[in-house]
């Protein structure tokens, strides 16, 4: 099985977490790098992955995830301000 990845970016002016990447295999390699590279937060959640695979870059997510990605964004910046 191929690795999947999907970066997601929120600003306070959206109106929602938007979808700013995503790739299979090779390129999914290269967006894990980068955030490695760029202390970001790494989620391993092969359902959510998959489910936002489904989705366009650009996209903001859809309404049906986002109680399982605010609990991420909430877990990501509580650990920023410990």
């Amino acid at each position: 099985m191929s690795k999947k990845a999907v970066a997601l970016k929120y600003q306070e002016e959206d109106i929602a977490p938007r979808i700013v990447a995503k790739g299979v295999g090779r390129l999914a390699e290269v967006i894990l790098r980068l955030a490695r590279e760029n202390n970001i937060h790494i989620e391993e959640n092969r359902a959510l992955s998959e489910a936002l695979m489904y989705f366009e870059a650009g996209d903001y997510i859809p309404e049906e995830l986002y109680e399982v990605v605010a609990e991420i964004l909430a877990f990501v910046y509580k650990l920023h301000l410990d």
